[in-house]
């Protein structure tokens, strides 16, 4: 239905990136779409997720991109994984979220706080996606407050751990070869590494879904699950761990949800060119030019934010609570953006031929997973004020 060739680039964003952060934003965006745009809709309509994509994916290095070579990655910079995100959340957010949760959220504390025999034996199996991982933190009753978590992790024996619990919400759960459970020990909350097929451990696939239909999302269920000590992250002690792989992954979603908008803006762009009514082409009228005009001014303000981003996380300053506004700022205008293109596309809009109501339908998710709109919100005014307003 549209033109996707080019990015919407209307500051010249593109001048500021380096020969090969343009050429891996072209080659992603070629294979989405080539690979990922004629086709994912119907994957979304069955709750399906393209698992034919998973190496094709690897093959672009959409796993662990920031890592060092010796364990599979590729040392991209920061400017180079944000485009990732852009262009595969341009496809539908839950290829995003399949690369985010498999590289922000288990190779990266893999990574940061694993043995270096853990290291090897996952991140490079899981850099060739010939290795899935899952980031077990969310709980039925704990997601905006992770410190209330109820699962429990108590020595068994003189080296191993008993884990119980449940967690809910999780991405690649049911698919996952290895998951990262975060449990409170007496200790701290440690991460450990518990692989499919453990006795006591089972993953039960969420359907029913009207938002990110093709993700696949679990809930896991630990019963008396024994792990060794082997598969504890030595180093990560506290709820500093896992909230440092947040704020990996919310980096990757304030670049993501642009490719999303984008997407939604282009569509609506070139249906209103097309569009005739009353005799012209609907992009003659005022209003629906005032409505492109602030979705390309929007999109535009988010690009050179990601941006600007992805300096700070280069030079080593970025803080969590500035990924934290530009996540909160730029999925709140990716959705303002879908909705005000749905109203451009009148009834065309809520096609399946269309991509605005799958691309809608998934950023209401993304408002909230990861942190909450609110809760970013709340983060940034604790920033500017110094005092807290959520506990």
């Amino acid at each position: 239905m549209n033109n996707t060739k080019k990015m919407t680039d209307y500051m010249a964003v593109q001048v500021l990136l380096s020969k090969s952060e343009r050429e891996i934003r072209e080659n992603l965006r070629a294979f989405v779409n080539k690979d990922v745009l004629p086709e994912i809709d119907g994957y979304a309509q069955r709750e399906e997720f393209p698992v034919h994509l998973i190496k094709k994916m690897a093959n672009l290095h959409c796993y662990g991109s920031l890592l060092p070579r010796k364990y599979g990655g590729q040392e991209w910079s920061p400017v180079a994984y944000g485009l990732l995100m852009y262009e595969l959340e341009r496809g539908d957010s839950a290829l995003r979220s399949f690369a985010s949760v498999q590289g922000s959220l288990v190779m990266y504390p893999i990574f940061t706080y694993g043995s270096e025999e853990q290291k090897q034996k996952w991140l490079p199996a899981m850099a060739r996606g010939e290795a899935i991982g899952c980031f077990g933190l969310t709980e039925p009753q704990h997601g905006s407050n992770p410190a209330g978590m109820e699962t429990r992790a108590v020595k068994y024996g003189t080296n191993s751990w008993r884990l119980n619990g449940t967690k809910m919400w999780i991405t690649n759960g049911s698919v996952a070869d290895v998951s990262i459970i975060w449990a409170r020990t007496d200790e701290g909350i440690f991460g450990f590494l518990v692989e499919k097929e453990t006795p006591g451990f089972t993953t039960t696939r969420m359907r029913n879904k009207w938002s990110l239909r093709a993700s696949v999302t679990s809930t896991l269920q630990l019963q008396d699950v024994i792990v060794d000590e082997s598969n504890r992250l030595p180093e990560a002690t506290s709820l500093k761990a896992p909230l440092s792989c947040l704020t990996q992954a919310r980096y990757g979603i304030a670049w993501g949800v642009l490719g999303a908008a984008e997407h939604c803006y282009q569509t609506a762009l070139e249906y209103a060119k097309k569009r005739e009514q009353f005799g012209k082409p609907i992009a003659s009228y005022q209003l629906q030019q005032e409505k492109l005009v602030k979705m390309v001014t929007e999109l535009t303000k988010g690009q050179l934010l990601a941006l600007h981003l992805a300096r700070l996380k280069q030079d080593g300053s970025l803080t969590p609570a500035q990924v934290s506004l530009a996540k909160m700022n730029n999925v709140e205008i990716a959705l303002q953006i879908a909705r005000s293109s749905r109203t451009i596309m009148g009834a065309t809009g809520i096609s399946g031929a269309c991509p605005i109501m799958r691309h809608a339908n998934n950023l209401e998710s993304v408002y909230t997973y990861e942190g909450t709109h609110d809760m970013h919100t709340l983060i940034v005014g604790r920033e500017i004020t110094g005092i807290g307003a959520f506990f």
